[in-house]
């Protein structure tokens, strides 16, 4: 028998951990840090081990997984699930909604319900009396798979309806779905294990969901929200609070999240028609930044009453529809693949494939990465393949339509030296990239070492761009960075598109070039993974140039954010002899000033480090980089523990939101900016 002291404590750690678990996945705002949460958990599942019988159906300890299923049995669902019809302009939305005016016979102003539509897998929630007791997916619409155990294990779900205003059986309609970010994880975790990992989120969410032993749906970092309510009953001797089920669709949801079911965030109600365009606008442009995967958006009539009076075609409510985006996925043929050298010799494979329109665009070209990534897809040559193309990101294979292989395929095979110089290519250990040895012989990685020289961040060439240094090569004016300095007016105005004032323009920039800071020489230089702060750490920790050519690995590991790897990439640039010569040439024809130890009283931000993210709209984020590290604080790209202050800009995305879970202090670009004009 249990002991009623460990009976009142267990279902004090349910109301405890159920309420953080509300916290944390419905409000999106963490009250206690992570290892009090677990502190707590450790603490109930002690209990229930020593007494199982206190191990209740809705305890959050159930969320770990169970045993592993023989097999999932069926589920009839009570209402059908029906999929939803699909437009895909505005024309087609400009159709729909007269449709739906026009079979109301009425004039009435019709609001909508506005949402994401999740790339995820549709499932269907029951409670009794408020807790969890199935879970199913859609299937057929009329029956599903029974995924309870797998659902159980899911955080943001709760195994317990929140508060007690809520039906004797309450069925919502949702869908589970895999974040961005556990994605890329499991997909990590795959290509590290040399296992094959998932082509989207859709799939890892769907695949999650039926794997019979729900210990591993568990691992995998699933969440949910929910769209609708499917089946409601009451006893009719029992009364529900008059404010249940209201006579709106978004107000339902709303409900549903008060008894602790997320809802989607981005969900929004819509005065009327002419708001859904802009709507789908602004989700279209948001759809980088969000934290999970969506392929469109959703509109549904509002008003339940007129959604009654709408009805359903066939699969179809004739209420609701998906404003679909342009396709980011589609088919083509690899025809073949090319090999490009970059900047630091890197060579990569580029597939070259059959013109395809994806993503708003037409795609002829997608990275292939490296070698593993090619062995990890199984792709050959004359393979057709699935494009994924979002945003502005660069097109990418995604997988192979391995049943649509033939015999005339064939293996993509690395060159065994750099095909524009001929050089040896070597793979250094533990990298699965091979480089070209030729270094600024090599006419690839002379123009994009120039390339980089010039940029913006380095020493910000005027008139100088990226063609114009293609052709400065192509017709052998330059071959190292030190050659710019050498170019004259009537080099540069004999060429092609190039006249007088243009010339002009590019000599006296190379003047003002000629001048610049220390930590500026050194990013432009293109070492290997010294980017603008490892640069600046370089500089001010040797205050000098020539200290920093003679320095060994060891001395260089010194400096704050180099490790053993950076050092050596360091250290081998300087050892040689082309780059050598180079930079003594360099040497003799610019200048910058030595690095100058500031006191304490100017740098009152060392040892701080800031994170910045989102858009600045009163500096940019370089300004803003610079600025902060002038006065000695530490700007790093990624938010950990050792963060300090995280600044905060318009549409901050998942390092705002790991901040908060962290801990770290946010700054608002206000704050920034009071901040910096205090140490003025």
């Amino acid at each position: 028998m249990s002991s009623p002291a460990n009976a009142i404590r267990v279902q004090e750690l349910h109301q405890e951990i159920n309420h953080l678990n509300h916290q944390y996945y419905v409000l999106d705002k963490p009250s206690v840090p992570d290892a009090e949460y677990d502190r707590l958990m450790r603490e109930l599942i002690s209990i229930e081990t020593a007494e199982p019988e206190l191990k209740l159906l809705d305890s959050p300890s159930q969320k770990v997984g169970g045993q592993a299923l023989k097999s999932f049995t069926q589920v009839t669902h009570q209402v059908p699930m029906l999929s939803l019809d699909n437009v895909f302009s505005n024309d087609e939305w400009q159709a729909f909604a007269k449709r739906v005016q026009d079979r109301l016979v009425s004039k009435e102003t019709i609001k909508y319900c506005a949402e994401p539509k999740l790339d995820g897998l549709a499932v269907s929630l029951r409670y009794e009396n408020g807790i969890l007791v199935q879970a199913a997916t859609r299937g057929d619409g009329a029956v599903g798979e029974n995924i309870t155990e797998n659902v159980r294990t899911i955080k943001s779900i709760p195994l317990k309806l929140m508060g007690d205003n809520y039906p004797d059986i309450l069925e919502v309609r949702g869908e589970v779905f895999m974040p961005k970010a556990s994605f890329n994880a499991l997909n990590a975790h795959a290509l590290k294990k040399g296992e094959k990992g998932f082509a989207n989120p859709r799939n890892a969410a769907a695949g999650s969901l039926r794997q019979l032993d729900s210990k591993i749906a568990a691992k995998r970092n699933l969440a949910f929200y929910v769209y609708g309510i499917g089946y409601v009953e009451q006893a009719s001797s029992q009364t529900l609070g008059k404010e249940w089920l209201e006579n709106s669709h978004y107000h339902r949801l709303c409900q549903l999240k008060t008894l602790g079911l997320p809802m989607c965030p981005e969900v929004k109600l819509l005065a009327d028609s002419s708001e859904v365009d802009s709507f789908y606008q602004y989700i279209m442009q948001e759809r980088d930044n969000l934290s999970y995967e969506i392929d469109g958006t959703v509109f549904k009539v509002d008003d339940i009453a007129l959604q009654q009076k709408l009805g359903f075609v066939a699969r179809a409510p004739r209420w609701a529809t998906a404003y679909k985006f342009p396709a980011q996925e589609e088919t083509t043929q690899l025809l073949d693949v090319d090999f490009q050298v970059g900047r630091t010799g890197a060579i990569t494979p580029v597939a070259r494939l059959h013109p395809i329109f994806v993503g708003g665009v037409t795609v002829s070209n997608a990275t292939l990465h490296n070698q593993d990534e090619i062995d990890r897809l199984g792709i050959k040559i004359n393979d057709f393949v699935t494009i994924r193309r979002a945003g502005d990101v660069i097109p990418q294979i995604v997988s192979v339509q391995l049943q649509k292989r033939t015999e005339d395929c064939r293996d993509i095979l690395f060159p065994t030296s750099c095909p524009v110089c001929d050089s040896a290519v070597v793979k250094a250990e533990g990298e699965a990239i091979l480089r070209c040895t030729g270094g600024l012989y090599c006419g690839a990685q002379r123009k994009e070492a120039i390339k980089h020289f010039s940029s913006r961040k380095a020493l910000d060439v005027d008139g100088l761009g990226d063609k114009l240094v293609e052709q400065l090569v192509d017709e052998n004016l330059i071959k190292t960075p030190a050659d710019l300095f050498k170019l004259t007016e009537l080099d540069v105005s004999t060429m092609e598109r190039m006249g007088k004032k243009s010339a002009d323009n590019l000599i006296n920039g190379l003047a003002k070039a000629k001048v610049t800071t220390l930590p500026k020489f050194i990013y432009a230089l293109g070492i290997r993974e010294v980017g603008e702060t490892t640069a600046a750490n370089l500089a001010n920790y040797f205050l000098n140039f020539s200290a920093i050519k003679v320095a060994d690995e060891e001395l260089l590991q010194k400096v704050p954010d180099v490790g053993a790897i950076v050092a050596k990439n360091i250290t081998q640039f300087f050892q040689q002899d082309h780059n050598i010569a180079v930079v003594s040439e360099l040497e003799l024809i610019m200048s910058w000033p030595d690095i100058v130890v500031k006191s304490a009283d100017e740098q009152p931000l060392k040892d701080q480090t800031f994170v910045l993210t989102g858009t600045l709209t009163q500096m940019g984020r370089n300004e803003a980089k610079a600025e902060l590290q002038a006065l000695g604080a530490k700007v790093s790209g990624s938010i950990s523990v050792k963060t300090h202050f995280l600044v905060a800009g318009e549409k901050a995305g998942s390092k705002l939101t790991k901040a908060q879970n962290l801990g770290v202090e946010i700054l608002t670009e206000d704050d920034l900016v009071a901040l910096l004009l205090q140490y003025k």
